[in-house]
C-alpha cells in the first residue's frame, strides 16, 4: 500500500422516472431507471468490476448484475421503494464492497397528486446524489491505474 496517500473518484448514483400518461396501466405507470456514473459521465471500468442493483423482491429479477458500464437498470413500475447499489471494486483494489442505497421517487413533492403527474409527464423526477469515494493508502498497482486514467 502507498503510505499517506489518498486517491478520490468522484460519482453520482439515484433515479430518473417518467410518468407514462394517462394510458398505461396500473401497475406500470411509470419507466424509470436507477444507475451509478463517474460524477463527470466518465467511464469508471478501471476501478469497478461491477455493480448489483437489488430491487424490490416483487420483480422477476430483483438482483441484477452488471459487470461492465453503463451500470444502469429501466424498468416499469407503480411504487416507490430503496433500491440497495453494491460497487464491487476492482480485485487489485484490495477494498471492501461499498453499499449505497437510491430512493426510487416517481412523483414530485407536490401535494395535489393529479397536479404532480401532470408535472411529471412533461418532465423527469430525478433523485441523484453525488458521492466521493476516498481510497485511502490504496495498493500501488490500482493507484498508478486510476491516477493513469
Amino acid at each position: 500500500r502507498v503510505k499517506g496517500k489518498e486517491l478520490v473518484v468522484p460519482i453520482c448514483y439515484g433515479t430518473c422516472a417518467y410518468w407514462l400518461g394517462k394510458k398505461a396501466d396500473e401497475y406500470h405507470s411509470h419507466k424509470w431507471t436507477v444507475y451509478l456514473r463517474g460524477a463527470e459521465h466518465e467511464d469508471l471500468s478501471h476501478c469497478i468490476e461491477k455493480v448489483v442493483f437489488n430491487l424490490h423482491p416483487s420483480f422477476k429479477e430483483p438482483v441484477r448484475v452488471l459487470e461492465k458500464p453503463p451500470y444502469e437498470v429501466t424498468e416499469t413500475g407503480w411504487g416507490e421503494f430503496e433500491i440497495g447499489v453494491t460497487v464491487h471494486f476492482a480485485s487489485d483494489a484490495g477494498e471492501k464492497p461499498l453499499e449505497l442505497s437510491a430512493p426510487l421517487k416517481l412523483y414530485l413533492e407536490d401535494t395535489e397528486k393529479g397536479k404532480a403527474e401532470s408535472k411529471a409527464a412533461k418532465k423527469p423526477v430525478v433523485k441523484e446524489k453525488y458521492e466521493e469515494i476516498v481510497f485511502h493508502e490504496p495498493r500501488e498497482e490500482f493507484a498508478k491505474r486510476i491516477e493513469g486514467h
